[in-house]
């Protein structure tokens, strides 16, 4: 991984007309959004730059997001949907039908309950449309690598997918990643395909649930605490910032306005 001062990162950023980004601790910085982090999300928008958020965060969270963020659009649960605002109302795409997976929810729930006690089902699911979220270290003391892990074998045990994000494992049963929600937002929002896309465009996340954009995203750059995940990542990002969190994400903005200026 490249820091930012690697020429290439100002080549990129020259050419930069989005931003997709994810949002817990890659926008936020134990649990909270920095000041410097979000004002980086309005500079950007000024500067021409969309930004569109990409989390495994949930429907209820996403709706608030689109609402109200200075954001093209917000893709939740891992790519199992895309809300924006279009005319002053709240648009919503859905890939699949919502909570088919109940029942297989339900025993894995009991499997991870018997074999990682200290794990927790997510707070915010009750706002979840699609995903499952298993918090292994937001409002539950954190667990060891080995639980984490544990907890993806319980998931793909059921024939789920599962990722591991900053805080939690989300699993689903349908055919849909942060990867396939990004393009199926790229093409019907922006008019773009994905090869037209990515030549102007960068992604930024921090953990093993962003690997597939950081590996599809020519230009790509991880906040400075993906180095916590640096057992689990096969394909690093192009780029990473000195410092963790939003004050990053911050850092990272600063970078690609600066780029622009010159």
């Amino acid at each position: 991984m490249l820091p930012l001062t690697d020429p290439s990162f100002a080549r990129a950023a020259r050419r930069l007309r989005y931003l997709f980004t994810d949002l817990d601790d890659t926008l936020t910085t134990q649990g909270k959004i920095p000041p410097e982090a979000f004002s980086a999300v309005w500079r950007l928008r000024e500067a021409g730059i969309g930004v569109a958020i990409v989390s495994g965060r949930p429907a209820g969270w996403a709706d608030h997001l689109a609402r109200m963020w200075p954001v093209e659009g917000v893709i939740g649960e891992n790519g199992a949907f895309y809300f924006r605002m279009r005319q002053g109302k709240l648009f919503k795409r859905y890939f699949h039908e919502p909570r088919r997976s109940q029942a297989v929810f339900e025993k894995i729930v009991a499997d991870v309950a018997r074999e990682v006690p200290g794990a927790k089902v997510s707070a915010d699911q009750k706002y979840r449309e699609f995903d499952l979220a298993i918090d292994f270290c937001e409002d539950v003391p954190p667990l060891p690598r080995a639980d984490v892990l544990r907890i993806v074998e319980i998931f793909e045990r059921h024939g789920a997918r599962a990722r591991v994000s900053s805080i939690h494992v989300n699993g689903w049963l349908e055919d849909f990643t942060k990867l396939t929600g990004c393009r199926m937002f790229t093409e019907e929002q922006l008019g773009l395909e994905m090869d037209e896309l990515l030549p102007v465009a960068m992604f930024s996340g921090d953990s093993p649930n962003d690997e597939d954009l950081f590996h599809a995203f020519h230009a790509s750059c991880a906040m400075a605490n993906i180095a916590d995940f640096a057992d689990l990542l096969k394909r690093p990002p192009a780029f990473v910032t000195q410092r963790r969190g939003g004050q990053g994400f911050a850092e990272m903005a600063e970078a690609i306005l600066a780029a622009r200026n010159q």
